[in-house]
């Protein structure tokens, strides 16, 4: 799905939902510097941001107000509008600055236990009936909650990176969420300009859940046909024919090794029939190799240094073809049956929400994956 940047200022934007006067973000981080932006560029209410060391603080104040000075030199934003945005961004390390917040939303790392951890100091400064909001990608937010004063109004918020660009907004209601809560949250991100898609709040939402299912296949493709020989690129070619925004080991780089190794984590522990763990990914990530490409396109030499190798009577021996066909089927198979078991269990409501989330959060073409399912590779 292609996204254009206007070269005119953009419009002004739309009031803060009713109730939202201002908002706190949990973290300093890449994703939590953009919902920072967002926020602010949006709503144009002040934002705080925390985190524990006020050096990562203004690490991010500065690298926010860069980007937008970017943004407003190549004319998206008008003349004087980044100083503005960047203005209401104030930063923080104690959590009791959050006091008069309407919504505060978290982005920190994927471990429930330092979730809960900041949830809980954010809610001791917060109003009773204020948002608290968090961006994970594949935790139980229901879990997240436990332990809180009021959990009711505890919502899931995934929004996409990059945050400016994709559409999508993951919209995470708990069996205990209140629908006031579910309401204001709703609001909230159409004021943010996100689509909102509600889904329960299972492992992986709908995005994360089928891309790990999908990673899982591919990966397992790539260590079996290296440890025979071929030719892992191949592998990671073979999806070609549907014509997806990256393949899969780009956006595994683009994701980032560690953090595509935690979601795979999580999904395995869910369902570990289904998600298998990936020796190689797993390698990858506690040696800290951070990216499987070279910019030549090839495998990464310290990536491929962690591949299976094949049999000394193979070494020598031409590598086999690998065959595309038969990896594009299985992917199909697998993400077919991922698709139906989402929607016996209620995770959307119909096909159309898990196509809409792929467009709009995963860049997938028009029509999402319906169409890519419904013919057998071969």
């Amino acid at each position: 799905m292609p996204h254009t940047t206007a070269s005119s200022p953009a419009p002004a934007a739309p009031p803060a939902p009713r109730g939202v006067r201002a908002v706190g973000v949990i973290g300093a981080g890449l994703m939590a510097s953009q919902l920072a932006t967002l926020f602010a560029q949006q709503l144009r209410v002040p934002v705080t941001m925390s985190d524990l060391s006020a050096e990562r603080v203004e690490a991010a104040r500065v690298g926010i107000r860069a980007r937008l000075d970017r943004a407003e030199a190549k004319r998206r934003l008008a003349p004087g509008e980044a100083a503005e945005i960047a203005a209401l961004i104030t930063g923080t390390t104690d959590p009791a600055d959050f006091a008069g917040c309407d919504a505060v939303i978290e982005a920190v790392f994927e471990e429930l236990a330092v979730k809960r951890s900041v949830f809980a100091a954010a809610e001791a400064a917060i109003a009773p009936d204020a948002l608290l909001l968090t961006n994970t990608s594949s935790l139980s937010v229901e879990a997240m909650a436990e332990g809180l004063a009021h959990p009711e109004r505890v919502v899931g918020f995934h929004f996409f990176n990059p945050v400016a660009v994709l559409p999508l907004l993951e919209l995470v209601r708990t069996p205990v969420a209140s629908e006031d809560a579910v309401s204001a949250a709703a609001q909230l991100a159409a004021a943010l300009g996100k689509t909102a898609v509600p889904v329960a709040d299972a492992p992986g939402f709908v995005v994360n859940r089928l891309l790990t299912r999908l990673f899982a296949e591919v990966l397992a493709e790539v260590e079996a046909t290296a440890a025979a020989g071929g030719d892992p690129l191949a592998v990671d070619r073979a999806l070609a024919p549907w014509g997806l925004p990256m393949t899969p080991l780009t956006l595994i780089d683009y994701i980032g090794t560690a953090v595509q190794q935690h979601i795979c984590a999580t999904m395995h522990r869910a369902y570990p029939g289904r998600f298998p763990l990936s020796p190689w990914l797993a390698a990858l990530a506690e040696a800290g190799v951070r990216r499987l490409l070279a910019d030549d396109g090839g495998l990464a030499p310290e990536a491929a240094a962690l591949l299976p190798t094949a049999a000394p009577a193979r070494a020598g021996a031409a590598r086999e073809p690998v065959d595309g066909a038969r990896i594009l089927e299985r992917v199909r198979a697998a993400l077919t049956e991922e698709v139906e078991l989402m929607l016996a269990e209620g995770i959307v409501d119909s096909a159309e929400d898990i196509d809409r989330c792929m467009v709009l959060g995963a860049n997938y073409p028009a029509g999402g994956l319906t169409p890519l399912l419904a013919t057998p590779a071969r």
